[in-house]
């Protein structure tokens, strides 16, 4: 319960310093992004971990490996799921700016860009199928 609080309190203080910044210029955005993703880690890190440091009960025998390891498979499977979706992303928003500025130079180039686009998708679907493999597994 006390994690829970936990993760609960860090996740207001970042939305509450996400309002706080909203409209502002900010000096230096990618050091506010490590300093809140290094919180948010930190966070889920020790959330994921709580399980052992509970009671010293948990710390030999199954329930520790049904507690922890679950938790951590199911940590994983997020963690790809996000990341490869972020990434996709990503690609998609460079190719699909490059692929407009063809198209508008040259139309007949729309059926190429399009597989382009579908290749750049393509990595958040290796992300879904990593996740359900991890899941699988859990």
């Amino acid at each position: 319960m006390n994690t829970l609080l936990g993760l609960l309190v860090v996740c207001a203080s970042v939305i509450l310093l996400g309002r706080r910044l909203h409209g502002r210029a900010v000096g230096r955005p990618q050091t506010i992004l490590a300093a809140t993703s290094a919180v948010l880690f930190l966070t889920l890190l020790v959330t994921a971990c709580a399980p052992w440091f509970a009671s010293p009960a948990l710390a030999t025998g199954e329930a520790v490996a049904t507690t922890g390891a679950a938790g951590m498979g199911f940590i994983a499977a997020g963690i790809s799921t996000g990341l490869a979706c972020i990434a996709a992303g990503i690609a998609v928003g460079m190719v699909g700016a490059a692929a407009l500025g063809l198209v508008g130079e040259k139309p007949e180039m729309l059926g190429t860009t399009l597989i382009y686009l579908g290749l750049a998708e393509g990595i958040a679907i290796y992300g879904i199928i990593v996740s359900l493999l991890i899941l699988g597994k859990v």
